[in-house]
């Protein structure tokens, strides 16, 4: 291996390790919020379960989308390099100031930046596998917001009779089983992104014949990472989802996760890259909406809609400025 291989397998598995820290939140927000676990046991029960997603996806569709977003041609170890240290900085900088920012978008739009850079085209692109990714920055949300909404109404209604306080601890009780599902979903996801462009680098340089035949450590290693990184939690993160969108109580915990797991397991299947952080707040809201519209606090979430619409662009800029340095000193 050359010395560039390396670099970008050593960046990615940190960039999966952020990832996990960074998106942390995701998997524990209501869990925590709902104290049905501490901080600490629900960032343990939340990386153990990411890390179980390597038995179950094999298939690994989304790191093919991933991989293939720019047109194999035009890729060198300098532009995935450009695109890792990019979206590594976005996500640190948006950890910092406690934005669930989507780890999956910045490191696309990391790739597409210093494709770009390279080129200085916009005809690296393969638009097929973009329209899909950003159309679904929107949709995500939507379908778990939507399944959230009508999940909430039908568990309220068969619950109806139900002896509250029996209810809430049972509820409490199956929040276990939909967080770890939901981790799950959330490793199967997100881990794939780093194994498309680590598999790529290593088809690039002959070491593999294709993406489709990474080697058993690529996953392995990334899943890890993701796992180890989620143990060590984004206590800012958690804030903002798990109290600032709207209150949640543990009913509305299971609500939000199931939907938000369905979602994204229904989108692995499809290959599609999503943002894990879209869907549990599109969830989130989703179950918020089911008390009153003013029970979201919308200020929040135009926020959160302003990080993630400028989450590629920006990405894309910051990487094309890295691949523009990188050129001039190597």
């Amino acid at each position: 291996m050359t010395v560039l291989l390396i670099i970008i397998i050593a960046l990615g598995l940190i960039f999966d390790f952020i990832n996990g820290f960074h998106d942390s939140a995701n998997s524990i927000a209501t869990i925590v919020s709902t104290k049905v676990l501490t901080p600490f046991q629900a960032v343990l029960w939340a990386g153990f379960f990411n890390f179980v997603a390597y038995f179950i996806f094999h298939d690994h569709k989304v790191a093919n989308t991933v991989a293939s977003i720019v047109h194999k041609e035009f890729v060198d170890l300098h532009l995935v390099i450009a695109g890792l240290i990019a979206a590594i900085s976005w996500n640190l900088l948006t950890w910092w100031f406690g934005i669930p920012s989507s780890s999956s978008h910045t490191l696309i739009g990391g790739f597409i930046g210093a494709a770009i850079a390279k080129v200085g085209s916009f005809d690296v692109i393969v638009y097929q596998n973009l329209i899909k990714t950003v159309a679904f920055i929107f949709l995500s949300p939507l379908i778990g917001m939507i399944l959230a909404f009508l999940i909430t109404l039908a568990v309220v209604w068969v619950s109806r009779k139900s002896h509250p306080a029996k209810a809430d601890r049972w509820f409490k009780r199956l929040q276990l089983l939909t967080s770890a599902v939901f981790s799950i979903g959330h490793g199967g996801n997100d881990a794939q992104k780093t194994m498309g462009l680590i598999a790529l680098a290593l088809a690039t340089e002959h070491v593999i014949p294709g993406i489709k035949d990474m080697p058993f450590w690529v996953p392995l290693t990334c899943y890890i990472a993701m796992g180890c990184g989620t143990m060590f939690g984004g206590w800012k993160i958690v804030k903002t989802m798990g109290t600032r969108i709207t209150k949640v109580t543990p009913l509305e915990g299971v609500c939000a996760e199931t939907a938000a797991a369905s979602t994204l397991i229904f989108t692995e299947l499809l290959g599609i890259p999503v943002s894990t952080t879209h869907t549990i707040a599109g969830s989130i809201i989703g179950v918020g909406a089911t008390k009153r519209l003013s029970a979201v606090r919308w200020g929040i979430t135009i926020n959160l809609l302003w990080a993630w619409i400028l989450t590629i662009p920006v990405s894309a800029l910051v990487a094309a400025g890295v691949y523009s340095l990188m050129r001039l000193f190597f």
